[in-house]
C-alpha cells in the first residue's frame, strides 16, 4: 500500500507543482508560488520514501526504510530551520 501511494505521489505531485506555479504567475501570488516549492519538496520526499520501501520489499534490506526516514527527517529539519530564519526558496 505504501509503495502504491508513494508511486502515485510521484505521478500526481509534479502535475500539481506545474498547476500551482501557473496559478501563482497568473495571480502574482508569492504565497501560491511558495506552496508550489513545498509541493515540489513533497515530490522529492515521496521519491526517497518509494526507494526505501522498494529496496526493503525487493531485497529484504530492513535498514533501507529507516535510512529513507533519516533522509526525510534531515530535509524536514533543514526546511524548518530555513523557514525559521526567513530564507526564501521561491524561484
Amino acid at each position: 500500500m505504501g509503495i502504491a501511494l508513494a508511486a502515485t505521489s510521484l505521478v500526481v505531485m509534479p502535475l500539481l507543482v506545474v498547476a500551482k506555479r501557473r496559478t501563482a504567475r497568473a495571480l502574482g501570488s508569492a504565497a501560491v508560488m511558495a506552496d508550489s516549492v513545498q509541493t515540489l519538496l513533497c515530490t522529492y520526499l515521496s521519491a526517497v520514501l518509494l526507494v526505501g520501501l522498494a529496496v526493503n520489499a525487493l531485497f529484504g534490506w530492513a535498514w533501507a526504510d529507516p535510512v529513507a526516514a533519516l533522509i526525510i527527517g534531515y530535509v524536514a529539519v533543514r526546511e524548518g530551520v530555513e523557514a525559521w530564519r526567513g530564507e526564501d526558496d521561491c524561484p
